[in-house]
């Protein structure tokens, strides 16, 4: 396994390699603690740095965190080391759709009940402000009971990064599934470019082919601005009627989600409760109203807090990707868990500090303001201490300086309140 550990942070255990690509490699993988299978986004933290893919991989996880749904892959947690970043993934036994349809057609039964799948999970991406933007087959992957998942979020992009026209003006996507809109540059609206790309998806399920082809770029972008396709004959007017309205190349005219749903071909066995977006399965400790981790900012906490899982990678430098892509340098930050009561880290932290000469003032939400005065000439050092709950019987614990010498914290750091605070601490982050 490319020189990796057999077993990740004592948790995942690795199996087969599933696929790869530049940047990174996915494995079956299992969790050791509760026999769950899942799959394993393995990502070389020096190659994204250099080519610059460090705000896409954080746009992913936040992305991820915001999106729960039945035919969405989940993002369990993520992980990282000095070199590699980890996603734990729900594992789609079933593989990729885009298989299956390399085996030839499908029967229209089977491929309006993919259809209905995708345009599901696709409309509650955009109902939570969610735009794909690489939906094709080979991003669609099948559960061990056919179930439909969307995954690959690497291209996605939050509602919020519009420019002030309200549109989106990133060119990116496969070719071949590209709304015509996104290839002149002129800016588009997320939701109507994810929707051409479905009908194109729709249209390769029915035929087992692609509706815009060409082996000349500029050509194949011509034929996808003029809709240029060509139906054939065996198809029913209803599905010739729907695919006229989604491959539609002015955006403004062309269908919206809602009206998809509601078209008659759409709606033949469909479960009315897979259309409500207001029906998620439940996926334990990812707050479904969370905003992108990376733009989280602390709370104004009355007691020691309560964090879920997104909220601690971004606290935490041990989960922290922002943390992974800063140059080495002395930090003034550093973080711990531990497995010991709020209220015994609080006494154990008053009576280091105490022994240290330093005067300690216990604020609310678990947050201590510790001051060591300094008989020469420099400046006080103070030293903020600030305890977050993740469970009950697990804490998250941040040390940071807050004024003062960095050289003079650095070394109060090592040399006492590490080796004191060694019986209450489970790990430091980032060790």
């Amino acid at each position: 396994m490319d020189n990796m550990e057999n077993v990740l942070m004592q948790t995942y255990e690795f199996g087969k390699m599933l696929g790869q690509g530049n940047f990174a490699k996915v494995y079956h993988g299992r969790n050791l603690i509760s026999g769950q299978n899942v799959a394993i986004k393995v990502i070389d933290k020096e190659k994204v740095f250099k080519v610059g893919l460090i705000d896409q991989i954080k746009r992913e996880i936040s992305v991820m965190g915001m999106v729960k749904h039945p035919n969405i892959i989940q993002l369990n947690e993520v992980m990282a080391t000095k070199t590699k970043i980890y996603f734990a993934m729900e594992y789609a036994k079933g593989g990729e759709l885009f298989d299956k349809v390399a085996k030839g057609r499908l029967k229209e039964d089977v491929v309006r009940n993919y259809f209905q799948q995708l345009i599901c999970a696709v409309d509650y991406c955009h109902s939570r402000g969610v735009y794909h933007r690489d939906l094709k087959p080979e991003n669609l992957l099948l559960d061990e009971e056919g179930n439909l998942k969307v995954t690959d979020f690497g291209l996605s992009v939050h509602a919020s990064c519009t420019r002030s026209d309200g549109l989106l003006h990133t060119t990116c996507g496969t070719p071949a599934y590209v709304a015509p809109e996104v290839i002149s540059r002129r800016g588009y609206d997320g939701a109507k470019a994810d929707i051409w790309s479905c009908g194109v998806i729709l249209y390769v399920l029915l035929t087992g082919q692609l509706p815009f082809r060409d082996s000349n770029i500029i050509q194949l972008y011509k034929k996808i601005s003029k809709a240029e396709y060509k139906v054939p004959n065996s198809f029913p007017q209803e599905i010739r009627k729907l695919l006229r309205r989604i491959l539609d190349p002015n955006p403004i005219t062309r269908i919206s989600m809602k009206q998809i749903i509601e078209h008659s071909w759409f709606k033949k066995g469909l479960d009315t409760n897979k259309v409500k977006n207001t029906v998620e399965r439940e996926t334990p400790q990812v707050d479904a109203g969370i905003k992108p981790i990376f733009e989280l900012k602390k709370p104004d906490f009355t007691k020691v807090s309560s964090f879920n899982a997104f909220d601690i990678i971004s606290l935490s430098s041990g989960f922290d990707l922002s943390g992974l892509f800063v140059e080495k340098g002395q930090k003034d930050e550093v973080k711990f868990t531990s497995t010991k009561p709020a209220s015994d880290i609080i006494s154990k932290i008053e009576q280091v500090f105490a022994g240290l000469k330093m005067e300690v003032g216990l604020k609310k939400g678990g947050l201590l303001k510790c001051k060591k005065p300094n008989k020469s000439q420099n400046a006080p050092l103070f030293i903020d201490v600030e305890i977050f709950e993740i469970t009950s019987c697990f804490h998250l614990v941040e040390v940071k300086k807050s004024g003062g010498d960095i050289c003079e914290y650095q070394k109060v750091l090592k040399n006492d309140i590490k080796p004191a605070l060694k019986e209450i601490v489970f790990t430091w982050h980032g060790e």
